[in-house]
């Protein structure tokens, strides 16, 4: 599609202009008087902008959804033009001097104005006006890598002979949530591998997107003064690069003692089940996830799945909500269950939508929706817990109170941890119980549910803080070469998961980092999840032991309004207040695993006697 401004942004332009031509006129406000006056001229200038920016802003996020949720060829033209709109508004060179000033006097600026002005900074830093071309390029790369992941169909049968990731050379086509199902529960090692190999081939197609785009990312933030696009998401938190590196070390060192039990326990239970020798490393094949960071399925007795047969996926969105309902939230708006595309895509159907589970917050107000694939197992009845607080979270900040600017996250982990807290919640027994998901008399071992739970939470670490933050921080801090990438992703996979691939990997075609889809499209964020994990326990500790009085391994928040009350009173605050503070007040400590690793502890000395004899090195 051919790119034309959004009027939007000729108009905003203009009036800033015209804003800055009369504070320049007006001179100098009496020193007396000066904090006053740069507070009201701050103020002015959000005020003007921000009712310019929003529409832009809803416009964009209303293309995007339509493109993920019905991948064409006009779907991403109209998300590139929409895109391209909002990079120009936000980016726009007035923006940036006129907010880089009242910065400079920040001192003499209320801590929600200056907040906002920084908010506006780092959105610019995504699209600096100063190089309008490299920002075009940017969008356009961005759309089109959408429009492949989303729209890209997985051979799980190759013809003999086909090449490589060739469609027409495909006797079987299927779907992400077919692969993830064969992982899951399939004992046939050459299935595993066959559908795991079929899971790796859409890095081919997303390669040469991602070296495109790994370049302009980083020419835009260079351009704003930041060493690489990494850098300038991680400033988002207040942070530097050796700063966010050093807290996920750090947290990496703690519970890497847990970890390496749950790996040696692992890859023997895996080789006894497989009938093979145990390995040093576990070959990720062996693994019900794509990409090991996660390891379902090793407790049968664990599993809920066989609970969940005869219910409807409605049935397990409902749930979700009613848990949110319990503890005194609203009913979700009617919208969202007209606008929002929680199923998957009916048989037979030639549309294509993301597989990818996602909430949406479409105009900062009160369109919010889901993008889900909902299928009645336990892996959707958490999902859907997870994106409901998401969803919960944009309504409770969604207030008069919360400038448009700062409804966000306190930051972006914190959206996260809201949504992995509910998805916690979800699993506890007692809750399970209440709600008739589980049958009473049935309750699973204590111990073989913790063992299940830490395969989520705690092998999750090594994935988040260690394999994706690690290789994101080399690909944009350290321009890492892209004939590197396949070696540096599988080194960082041996080193921190204990994890290597079932067959060689060499081809420098593949790309295994790119089938992930944060890599494309959520791109130098991944630790968000990480310090996300330790916020959930964090919180989850301080509800069971504070508010509730129970064990945290068997705590049941539905139907409390005072734990409502707690969590309201963290979600309503948006991105008001410094994320440290909000956790620091709301717990009593700053960010740290303690809370994980007190939640665990019950396993360390189980897993001594599991694993007593066993060789665990790797």
């Amino acid at each position: 599609m051919r790119f034309r401004p959004h009027p939007h942004v000729v108009r905003l332009v203009l009036l800033v202009a015209a804003v800055t031509q009369v504070s320049a006129a007006s001179g100098a406000p009496p020193k007396a008087h000066k904090r006053t006056a740069t507070e009201k001229d701050a103020e002015a200038f959000l005020d003007m902008v921000t009712p310019l920016l929003m529409p832009v802003s809803t416009t964009a996020a209303e293309a995007d959804w339509v493109a993920a949720t019905d991948v064409t060829p006009e779907h991403t033209g109209q998300r590139t033009g929409a895109d391209k709109a909002l990079a120009t508004l936000s980016g726009a060179t007035v923006i940036v001097t006129r907010a880089k000033a009242f910065l400079a006097k920040r001192k003499e600026l209320d801590d929600v104005t200056a907040r906002q002005l920084e908010k506006l900074l780092l959105g610019a830093a995504e699209n600096p006006g100063t190089i309008p071309e490299v920002v075009s390029k940017r969008v356009e790369a961005e759309a089109r890598q959408s429009s492949i992941l989303d729209g890209y169909t997985f051979c799980l049968q190759p013809k003999p002979g086909a090449a490589p990731g060739s469609t027409a050379g495909c006797a079987r086509t299927g779907t992400a949530n077919q692969i993830d199902d064969v992982l899951r529960k399939s004992r046939d090692l050459s299935e595993r591998q066959r559908t795991w190999i079929a899971s790796k081939e859409i890095g081919r197609p997303l390669k040469p997107g991602l070296i495109e785009l790994r370049d302009l990312r980083n020419q835009v933030a260079k351009e704003m003064g930041y060493s690489s696009y990494f850098a300038l998401q991680v400033a988002d938190y207040g942070m530097t690069v050796p700063e966010m590196m050093a807290l996920l070390d750090s947290t990496l060192e703690t519970t890497r003692p847990l970890f390496d039990q749950l790996h040696c326990w692992a890859k023997n239970t895996l080789a006894t089940r497989y009938k093979k020798p145990a390995p040093k490393m576990i070959p990720a094949h062996w693994i019900g996830n794509r990409w090991a960071q996660e390891w379902p399925g090793l407790i049968e007795e664990a599993s809920l799945d066989p609970l969940f047969k005869g219910s409807s996926a409605e049935t397990i969105v409902k749930s979700a909500e009613n848990f949110y309902v319990s503890l005194g939230f609203p009913r979700l708006p009617d919208s969202f269950w007209k606008k929002s595309d929680l199923y998957p895509v009916p048989v037979g159907s030639t549309r294509k939508k993301n597989s990818h589970a996602s909430a949406w917050h479409i105009d900062h107000a009160a369109d919010v929706r889901s993008l889900m694939s909902v299928e009645p197992d336990e892996q959707w009845f958490a999902a859907a817990h997870h994106e409901l607080g998401h969803i919960y979270y944009y309504i409770s900040y969604s207030t008069p109170d919360v400038p448009m600017l700062l409804r966000e996250g306190a930051n972006r982990a914190f959206h996260e941890a809201v949504g992995e807290l509910a998805k916690l919640a979800s699993e506890q027994t007692p809750y399970l119980v209440k709600v008739g998901v589980m049958p009473r008399g049935k309750e699973p071992d204590g111990m073989a549910w913790l063992l299940q739970s830490a395969m989520e939470s705690i092998v999750f670490m090594p994935f988040s803080a260690g394999t994706m933050s690690h290789f994101e921080r080399d690909l944009y801090e350290g321009n890492l070469p892209p004939s590197e990438w396949q070696r540096k992703w599988w080194d960082y996979a041996g080193q921190y998961q204990g994890v290597e691939p079932p067959v060689s990997r060499n081809d420098d075609a593949l790309c295994d980092a790119c089938t992930k889809t944060h890599i494309n499209d959520d791109a130098a964020q991944y630790y968000d999840y990480a310090l996300a994990s330790l916020i959930k326990f964090q919180l989850h500790d301080h509800i069971c032991t504070k508010i509730l009085k129970q064990d945290v391994r068997a705590c049941d928040y539905s139907g409390s309004h005072e734990v409502g009350d707690f969590l309201r009173g963290i979600l309503k605050l948006g991105a008001t207040r410094d994320w440290r503070a909000v956790i620091q007040e709301a717990t009593g400590e700053p960010i740290s695993p303690r809370a994980m690793m007190a939640f665990y502890q019950p396993l360390t000395d189980e897993l001594s006697k599991r694993n007593s004899g066993k060789d665990c090195s790797r």
